[in-house]
């Protein structure tokens, strides 16, 4: 592991990059050159069911091919499920996770039944609806009785307590520390309240963990000094803080940038079908072209021309 500042570029096997991946990718190598530091490439598969093998070596390919140096030698997070699993594990004998085994289907049936309905209902900072704590207040031998009846279940954690037991252990209220990506010497300190999240889904029944939890797990154990991501995973910051706290881990600096979006003001992703960065290379398009035209302070921010 590196002694100097470590920073990390963490795309999931399930497609090809695109050019949001492109811009987080040149952003983490130009932002680690600045400070002498180490990019790392990890592998983000726990989602086995939407993973491909292939698409691992096409990230690498694609790296190469836009010019991204990184340190050779990548971790996986399915390597990782026993270390998971063990975090798991510690922070159920905390009493901070539950069993809960709530159907999306179960969720929103409950919540149209509330007064006011879903147009009523809170939403978390990422647009879904706030668990109704539906399975949280069972006894022992209601869980015990669920649990024979072997139905599918996912562990969520009780983000009131997770809160109160990080700032008790913290002596006070809890910050994050954040840098802009045109001055990296710009600091911002944010208050960290993960409760408008309500109780989310920390590990499932067949997989030990959760983005959040294995993503907190990862960083300590890389030794990885900077976060830079997309503002799309900056409200998860305040829950990877508590967890943080909980666990024993070391915090990293944050940065989030700005999300390259295509024409409709939608930010791309490999779901929506958005074409990869690689496809350009048809229409004669280089690596440096592409590097010219991200958004700062990388380029001109003229990406757009892409995307027609």
């Amino acid at each position: 592991m590196s002694n100097g500042p470590v920073f990390r570029f963490a795309p999931s096997p399930n497609g090809r990059l695109h050019l949001g991946h492109a811009y987080s990718a040149c952003l983490n190598q130009h932002l680690a050159a600045q400070v002498g530091g180490t990019l790392l490439v990890r592998i983000e598969d726990i989602d086995i069911g939407r993973a491909r093998p292939h698409f691992i070596q096409a990230i690498f390919d694609d790296l190469d091919w836009l010019g991204v140096t990184y340190a050779r030698g990548s971790l996986r997070q399915s390597d990782r499920f026993d270390a998971y699993a063990q975090a798991l594990t510690q922070l159920r004998g905390m009493g901070f996770v539950y069993p809960c085994w709530a159907t999306r289907a179960e969720i929103r049936n409950h919540i149209i039944d509330q007064p006011g309905g879903l147009a009523a209902w809170p939403r978390d900072p990422d647009g879904g609806y706030v668990y109704p704590n539906l399975y949280k207040r069972l006894s022992d031998w209601e869980r015990r009785a669920l649990m024979w009846e072997n139905r599918d279940y996912a562990w969520r954690i009780d983000i009131d307590a997770l809160q109160a037991v990080a700032e008790d252990k913290n002596g006070g209220p809890i910050f994050f520390t954040a840098c802009d990506a045109l001055n990296m010497e710009t600091e911002i300190e944010t208050r960290v309240d993960a409760r408008p999240f309500g109780d989310i889904v920390i590990a499932r029944k067949d997989i030990p963990t959760s983005y959040h939890l294995s993503v907190v797990l990862d960083d300590a154990y890389q030794n990885v000094s900077h976060v830079v991501r997309g503002q799309d995973l900056l409200a998860a910051t305040h829950i990877h803080r508590l967890l943080q706290i909980v666990l024993g881990l070391p915090a990293p600096v944050y940065t989030h940038h700005p999300l390259l979006r295509a024409i409709e003001g939608r930010r791309l992703s490999k779901t929506a079908g958005d074409n990869s960065f690689r496809a350009l290379e048809l229409a004669e398009i280089t690596a440096g072209d592409i590097r010219r035209h991200l958004p700062p302070p990388l380029g001109d921010g003229h990406y757009e021309d892409f995307l027609v």
